[in-house]
């Protein structure tokens, strides 16, 4: 089987070179994002069974053929991952339920990757799923400590803490930036306001809707400068992607559909996080500039180099520190490129032309496989209204709190 050499760069700078086998994403689905509870009987497992199914017909590939099933949730019991696969087949493979906060999608795709980088399997599956309450993301157990106590302590010695919880951890970092570097309130509504147009062509978007400016700004505020506009909802939702090895798709003739995923990794907490003295470190800006920097040196390949974006607009503050932090822009200079119109049609970078998680949705577990779908798609030529021109490399971003930051890059396999 033929594979690769890179050099494994970790955190210390050290290059260890390792052989790793190609892994391709020869398929993916997912259901429309939806608005919890607005459709009547639909359950996580029939969740799974659309997206799942979705995968399996594109990958042109029988459920019998995987090998491995890596499942993503947030919210659920344990083996709810098992329970939803179960409705593609009862094989007696490994299934692993997978929980990372909000980048759990793509970490199942991250474990399902590295069953082949590995040369454990030729044929592996991510899921991810969420069946969310209505309103902001509420605490779990009351009788253990919180995993991000440490972050909300640190972060109220800079800003007042204030509920719900997530808002105001990204709110203050917006409020940060703001204070350091001059951007305004305006400049983070034009991101609500873009993103929300951007998902007025995608039919997958749990919002489709597109508002000015003024009625971004004019939205009820959540947490300063964060109107409701400029949040992500909780959602109901699925994704799913296939994953192969190179032997596989060369033995199924797949090239022609296949994307190669030619950089990856996960990275959590740096020391950093907390002794930086930050907002934005506080919320994992760190994480993402570590991420994107080894994912840069897997895949040979410069910011410059990607034509589209899908980040983890959380919050309409984050897109703008993630500009920063991938290197988009300079650290304090992301509002320039909302100025520029950098970031949408027409512009350096067409970032979240999905909607992003703001417009489009946020089911936990299932926000990284949906930004993995968006971007084969993106790849292939195969996005209809929101297809962005002359995509030869693409960038996923999914982080969550607690923390984990994933990055993966893309290029198409007949490249």
């Amino acid at each position: 089987m033929a594979g690769h050499a890179v050099a494994n760069v970790g955190p210390g700078g050290k290059h260890m070179s390792k052989h790793y086998e190609r892994v391709f994403v020869i398929g993916v689905g997912m259901t429309k994002f939806e608005k919890p509870g607005a459709r009547e009987g639909w359950d996580y497992p029939q969740m799974v069974k659309e997206s799942g199914t979705k995968a399996l017909e594109d990958a042109g590939v029988s459920y019998d053929r995987i090998e491995q099933v890596h499942a993503g949730y947030v919210y659920g019991d344990s083996t709810c991952g098992e329970r939803a696969v179960y409705e593609l087949g009862m094989t007696g493979i490994p299934i692993t339920n997978v929980n990372n906060n909000c980048s759990t999608g793509s970490t199942a795709l991250y474990l399902s990757a590295e069953a082949i980088r590995g040369g454990r399997a030729d044929c592996v599956m991510a899921v991810g799923f969420e069946k969310m309450q209505k309103g902001s993301l509420a605490i779990g157990a009351e009788d253990r400590e919180q995993p991000l106590m440490k972050h909300m302590m640190a972060l109220g010695e800079l800003y007042e803490f204030a509920m719900p919880p997530a808002p105001y951890m990204f709110g203050a970092a917006g409020r940060e930036h703001m204070e350091k570097y001059g951007s305004t309130p305006e400049h983070f509504a034009k991101i609500g306001e873009k993103n929300h147009r951007h998902s007025a062509n995608n039919p997958y978007a749990q919002f489709q809707d597109v508002y000015t400016l003024q009625e971004i700004l004019d939205a009820k505020m959540v947490y300063p400068p964060l109107t409701r506009l400029q949040c992500s909802p909780t959602s109901d939702g699925s994704g799913a992607a296939v994953l192969a090895s190179e032997e596989f798709v060369e033995a199924n003739d797949l090239a022609d559909q296949a994307i190669e995923i030619v950089g990856q990794t996960i990275v959590t907490d740096l020391a950093s996080t907390f002794t930086a003295g930050t907002a934005a470190a506080l919320v994992g800006f760190d994480m993402t500039k570590e991420a994107g920097r080894q994912v840069f040196e897997q895949a040979g390949l410069g910011i410059d180099d990607f034509q589209v974006i899908e980040l983890h607009d959380c919050f309409s503050t984050n897109e703008l520190l993630t500009y920063e932090a991938l290197g988009l822009a300079a650290e304090g200079e992301g509002h320039k490129l909302i100025d520029n119109n950098d970031t949408t049609y027409g512009g350096r970078w067409v970032v979240n032309p999905s909607g992003g998680l703001i417009s489009k949705g946020h089911p936990l577990g299932a926000t990284g496989l949906a930004q993995c779908s968006e971007l084969v798609w993106q790849l292939r030529g195969t996005a209809d209204a929101h297809q962005v021109d002359d995509v030869s490399a693409a960038l996923q971003h999914n982080i969550g709190l607690g923390g984990a930051a994933v990055v993966t890059a893309y290029r198409r396999a007949d490249r």
